[in-house]
Formats: C-alpha cells, sequence, structure tokens
C-alpha cells in the first residue's frame, strides 16, 4: 500500500486501479480502499452488433483488465464501467447537451437499470468479473426537471446521470446498489479484494 494509506481489510499489498472516475475513487477511499496507484485504461468501448448490456460491460472490464494487465504485470488491478440499459438498449456518456436531452427523456418515467461491471486482476493474473445490475426508476420529467440536470452539468462525462447530485431529487425507487450506480459496488469490490489479496 502507498505510504500513508490505511490497510483495514488486511490486504496483503496495494492495488492499481483503471479507471478516471472521481467518484469510484472517491468511493474507494471512503470503505478504506485506498489505491497505490490510479491510471487510465484506454480502449475502444463501442458495443457490438447485438451485444446486450450486461455482455457489453463483462466484456469492457476484462478488455480493461487484460490492457492494463500487460503494462503492470503481477499487480493487482481494479477496473469498472458504468451504463444504463432501458432494456436491450446501451445508453452510454452523452457527448453533448442535445444527446443528454434525449436521453434524459428516454428514460423519464420509466424503469431503467444501472449495470456496473468490475473486474479485479490478482497478482497471479487471473482475474474475477462480477455485474451488479440495479433498477432505477424516474419520475416523469417535466421541462423544468430537464434543464435543471442539464444546467447542472451532471450530465456530462457519466453514463447517463449523477444519482449523488440534483438528479437524486427525480428517482421515485431504487432497488439495488446505490454505491453501484455511483461508479462501483463497495460491497461487492470490498470481498472480492479481500478474498483477491
Amino acid at each position: 500500500m502507498t505510504e500513508g494509506s490505511s490497510n483495514i481489510w488486511g490486504l496483503k499489498q496495494g492495488f492499481i486501479l483503471a479507471s478516471r472516475s472521481p467518484k469510484r475513487l472517491e468511493l474507494l477511499k471512503n470503505v478504506g480502499l485506498i489505491p497505490e496507484l490510479v491510471v487510465s485504461a484506454d480502449i475502444d468501448e463501442t458495443p457490438l452488433k447485438n451485444e446486450l448490456p450486461t455482455q457489453y460491460v463483462r466484456r469492457i472490464c476484462v478488455q480493461k483488465a487484460v490492457h492494463v494487465m500487460q503494462k503492470y504485470p503481477g499487480h493487482c488491478i481494479v477496473t469498472a464501467d458504468t451504463i444504463i440499459a432501458v432494456g436491450r438498449r446501451i445508453i452510454r456518456k452523452a457527448s453533448n447537451e442535445a444527446t443528454a436531452i434525449e436521453n434524459l427523456r428516454l428514460l423519464s418515467g420509466r424503469k431503467h437499470r444501472v449495470v456496473t461491471a468490475f473486474s479485479v486482476v490478482k497478482p497471479d493474473g487471473k482475474i474475477i468479473t462480477k455485474v451488479n445490475s440495479t433498477s432505477v426508476t424516474l419520475k416523469k420529467l417535466d421541462e423544468t426537471d430537464i434543464r435543471a440536470v442539464i444546467q447542472s452539468g451532471e450530465w456530462q462525462n457519466v453514463a447517463g446521470y449523477q444519482i449523488e447530485g440534483i438528479f437524486g431529487a427525480l428517482v421515485k425507487n431504487m432497488n439495488g446498489s446505490y454505491t453501484s450506480v455511483v461508479g462501483i459496488p463497495v460491497h461487492d469490490i470490498t470481498n472480492v479484494l479481500r478474498g483477491a489479496l
């Protein structure tokens, strides 16, 4: 572990977080999982034809893990990916306001799934991958709701929305893991890391 980091879970060595998400890093730090290094895992994240949401996030996590493992052999590595699924349709990060508004209108008043996968590369190279699916139902969004989300800027650089921001006021119901919707299921990742290290 890095100097000054608390290893309250008895891990025998540190881990590398391969994610640019500040929310994931914050979630991990909040539960005492402090990476020794944070890197990016730049791969092609284009969905394959007819690829289902769960298949997609699992594949992306494993590809990120393999990519980073080649640069850091012998290390424990954590990768993650989050998408929103409306039926078989995958909703990814909006590149502009128009797409963000289109996504919000699609999700308005509907139940959808937030699917987060993570992979843990053990020091021996074995990859463990878990997928968490959380059901979320939004209220019927009016133009004020949509404008508030757009003006907040919280739609940028996230898969759909930030439930921990103002968007939380628009969620009617959630069944599953809150931290998974934010970026990584901390209960699951803690258990896997404790078993891997």
